[in-house]
C-alpha cells in the first residue's frame, strides 16, 4: 500500500477519520458506494501519486472508469480542504531563516485555447509554483500556481513574498535577477564574466542543487510530474491537494 499511494495503512485510516469528519460537517458523502471512503481514498491517493490511467485502477480495483473518476472528483476537494492547514503559507515563513528558491512546472495537456499555459522554458503547457526550501533541504513553502507562460521573477514577486522578507536572505538562479536576491552572475551581452564571478556562480550553484532536490521529491507525487488528464478546471485544485498530501506526509514522518 505505502509504494502505492504513498501512506501506510495506518495513516490512510488517519486520512479517513479526516475525511469522514469534514463530510459530515458538509453533510455529504461524495465518495461512490461500491468503493466506500476507505476504496475511494485509496484510489484518489493512488491516482495523485501515480497519475494511473483511470481505467488501469478500475480495473485492478474490480469497478468501471466512470466510478473511478466519480471517487477522484468526490474525494479530491475533500482532501484539499482538510489538509489545507499542513502546507505552510508565505506568512509563516520565518524571517531570520534564509530560504533557495526554484521555480518548477507541473505539466498538462496542450489546451489550443488556453495558450497561457505554454512554458517557453519548458517547451510545454502547464502550470508552474515557486518552491522555497532551507539550507539544510527542508522544504519550507510552495506558492499558489500561475499560468505557464509567466517567467520566474514575475511569479516569485506576484506572490508579495519578497515585499514581507528580507530578499537578500533568499537565494535563486539567474531568473531571479533584479530582485535583490542572492544570485548568480548573468554574463554580459558582448563580454565575459571575471574569474572571480564565475567563482561566484560556482559557490551560489552548489549551494542551489539542494532546493532541485526538494523539488525532485516533491514531484514523487506523479500527477505534479507527468501530464495531468482531467479537465483544466480542477487542475489547480490537484496541484493544492497533492502538495497537501505531501506536507501531510512529512508530518506523519
Amino acid at each position: 500500500m505505502y509504494h502505492t499511494t504513498g501512506f501506510t495503512t495506518d495513516q490512510i485510516r488517519d486520512l479517513c477519520v479526516l475525511v469522514r469528519t469534514e463530510c459530515r460537517n458538509l453533510g455529504m458523502e461524495p465518495w461512490p458506494p461500491i468503493l466506500g471512503l476507505y476504496r475511494a481514498l485509496v484510489v484518489t491517493l493512488t491516482y495523485m501519486r501515480r497519475n494511473r490511467v483511470q481505467a488501469e485502477i478500475a480495473e485492478a480495483h474490480g469497478v468501471s472508469q466512470s466510478t473511478i473518476s466519480r471517487a477522484v472528483t468526490g474525494i479530491t476537494p475533500v482532501l484539499d480542504r482538510v489538509l489545507a492547514g499542513f502546507a505552510p503559507t508565505a506568512d509563516e515563513l520565518d524571517p531570520t531563516v534564509q530560504y533557495i528558491v526554484d521555480g518548477t512546472l507541473f505539466p498538462c495537456w496542450s489546451w489550443r485555447t488556453d495558450r497561457c499555459l505554454y512554458s517557453g522554458k519548458h517547451k510545454t503547457t502547464g502550470m508552474s509554483v515557486q518552491v522555497a526550501c532551507t539550507l539544510d533541504g527542508a522544504l519550507a513553502w510552495v506558492s499558489d500556481p500561475v499560468t505557464g507562460n509567466h517567467h520566474d521573477s514575475y511569479a516569485i514577486n506576484d506572490t508579495g513574498v519578497l515585499a514581507s522578507l528580507n530578499p537578500g536572505d533568499w537565494i535563486g538562479d539567474k531568473g531571479y535577477v533584479g530582485n535583490g536576491m542572492i544570485t548568480p552572475y548573468k554574463k554580459p551581452k558582448g563580454g565575459e564574466l571575471t574569474e572571480w564571478q564565475k567563482e561566484y556562480n560556482r559557490q551560489v550553484n552548489k549551494i542551489r542543487w539542494v532546493v532541485e532536490q526538494v523539488i525532485a521529491n516533491l514531484k514523487t507525487w506523479r500527477i505534479l510530474h507527468t501530464d495531468y488528464r482531467r479537465p483544466l478546471a480542477t487542475f489547480t485544485e490537484t496541484i493544492s491537494c497533492a502538495i497537501g498530501l505531501h506536507f501531510y506526509r512529512i508530518a506523519c514522518e
